[in-house]
């Protein structure tokens, strides 16, 4: 059996059982929110969601390592992307500010917590970052349309 074949009876399979679990859903839904059938039917569907993500994520991640290592071009094309973004989110770090947010209502977020000092400073080095980036596409537009334009 080749692995077209095989490919196709198990996103059948996978179809299948999605369309008996929603079915089995769909008939068992009640207005009574206490329902155990119902409940354990949602139990079931969210399950089945959980299974499903997790294995396409193991996919989609085993097959991007894969075209990693098998194509050396894409590999350092891949890497040295990865160590740009590095290097912004570094520099972006160091010039992110470790102090306490100063505006209207601030005092709110401080005192039930949901603002700390870390929070201030990974939240200034994204925007940084962002800035950085923002910056950089400008630069590089620009670059373009100009160097299209000496051709």
């Amino acid at each position: 059996m080749n692995t077209k074949k095989a490919l196709k009876i198990l996103l059948g399979a996978v179809v299948g059982i999605t369309a008996v679990l929603v079915i089995s859903l769909i008939s068992n839904i009640s207005d009574d929110n206490a329902s155990t059938a119902m409940n354990s039917w949602i139990s079931t569907n969210l399950m089945w969601s959980y299974v499903l993500l997790i294995l396409c994520g193991i996919i989609a991640v085993g097959f991007g390592l894969y075209q990693t290592f098998t194509d050396k071009e894409a590999a350092k094309g891949g890497l040295t992307t990865l160590v740009c973004a590095v290097v912004i989110f570094g520099i972006s770090y160091l010039l992110a500010s470790g102090k306490m947010p100063v505006f209207f209502g601030v005092q709110k977020f401080i005192d039930n917590g949901t603002l700390t000092l870390s929070v201030a400073k990974w939240a200034d080095t994204m925007l940084i970052g962002t800035y950085i980036l923002f910056g950089l596409t400008i630069v590089a537009t620009v670059y373009s349309a100009v160097a299209n334009s000496f051709k």
